[in-house]
């Protein structure tokens, strides 16, 4: 059973009563509760949601910021995270004992979270310490399991964002000879290349066949990429990107580092979430932009930058699927459910994985 499954086992349905209700009664009765709870409650919203549930959200921001605000306010002792699972675990991790953190919609999960499960990670780190000795220091990105971020922490490794991923590889090589990038090979092959490391000096570990992907000597490797992606950013093309430059030569194209190296390396920019949402916000008006990052972000920069010409790279992309779980029904009725001492789809890691994967976002946090 993967996560997706496991937390769809765990998942109360949605009561009747939500699904009947109109957008407007449900706007009202999350607007009242809001009101009601005042700062004791606390919504975090992700870059990603939909615009009926962003409207909601006390702060806007990525994962790890989000986790952030959540635990410096101390007021706050329900927050309700409006992102997918492994967001409200980090939430968890961070926050006070006082504080309640919980997922609308327990079915919000990540794709390439789930690519990287404990028991997978466990037999590939045992494997690869047989190769290679003890040569390798684990780095997990924070869109991973709380039990990833946890191996990571006992092992001596750290968690890294999109932003600061070079940082904390360049600090990774300081510790020892490899690294382990898990869980999304993209952003690990196109942060280790722009430090300077070879293509020829990556290997790629197969989680399901449990072997490593690579030709030539194993001396060589210096970084062990496992097989993860992002369902999202990976459907971003070469041939995305060859069409706008042939139908519009004046547009820029700026992505996320989640996407394909080839697909990076042929755009004019590359970042994180918030480098996108900057750089479209600094540009002038007039200017044009292909964007290559989720279908919700897009959506919002294009409607509050009228005076600029922006679109998605891939005309087709859909918004990612697991993140608009998160709907207005399910925040009405996690919230509702809180007013009524009901409390449902409470996010609540276990005290000696959230203590080793606290220990990976601190070493991260401490480099910053």
């Amino acid at each position: 059973m993967n996560l997706l499954e496991a937390l769809e086992s765990k998942a109360r349905m949605l009561p009747e009563k939500y699904r009947d209700m109109s957008a407007e009664e449900l706007e009202a009765l999350i607007r009242d509760i809001k009101a009601k709870m005042g700062k004791k409650l606390f919504i975090p919203g992700h870059h990603y949601q939909k615009d009926e549930v962003i409207q909601f959200a006390d702060a806007t921001g990525d994962s790890l910021k989000l986790a952030q605000l959540s635990a410096e306010n101390r007021d706050a002792e329900h927050i309700v995270f409006c992102g997918v699972h492994f967001m409200a675990e980090t939430a968890d991790i961070l926050t006070g004992d006082n504080q309640k953190v919980y997922l609308p919609d327990m079915r919000a999960g990540c794709s390439m979270a789930d690519m990287a499960d404990i028991y997978q990670t466990e037999r590939a780190w045992e494997s690869l310490q047989l190769l290679f000795g003890d040569t390798i220091l684990p780095l997990t990105y924070v869109n991973s399991t709380a039990a990833i971020k946890s191996f990571v922490g006992e092992n001596g490794g750290a968690t890294v964002t999109s932003s600061n991923a070079e940082k904390m590889v360049q600090w990774a090589f300081t510790q020892k000879e490899r690294l382990l990038f898990l869980p999304d090979q993209h952003l690990g092959r196109n942060t280790t290349y722009n430090i300077g490391i070879g293509l020829d000096e990556m290997a790629v570990y197969n989680p399901i066949e449990n072997n490593l992907e690579f030709e030539g000597p194993l001396e060589k490797v210096k970084v062990i990429l496992w097989k993860g992606h992002c369902s999202v950013h990976e459907n971003f093309t070469v041939e995305n990107i060859l069409n706008v430059r042939k139908t519009n030569t004046n547009m820029k194209i700026i992505v996320h580092p989640e996407c394909k190296h080839e697909v990076v390396r042929l755009s004019d920019m590359a970042g994180s979430t918030n480098y996108i949402i900057d750089a479209i916000e600094a540009s002038p008006t007039g200017s044009e932009w292909a964007i290559g990052t989720e279908m919700n972000l897009v959506n919002r920069l294009i409607a509050q930058h009228p005076d600029k010409h922006i679109v998605s790279l891939n005309p087709h992309m859909c918004p990612c699927l697991t993140m608009n779980r998160i709907d207005l029904q399910h925040l009405a009725w996690s919230l509702d459910s809180i007013m009524e001492g009901q409390e449902c789809n409470i996010i609540n890691v276990e005290s000696g994985t959230s203590e080793n994967a606290k220990l990976a976002l601190d070493r991260m946090l401490h480099q910053s």
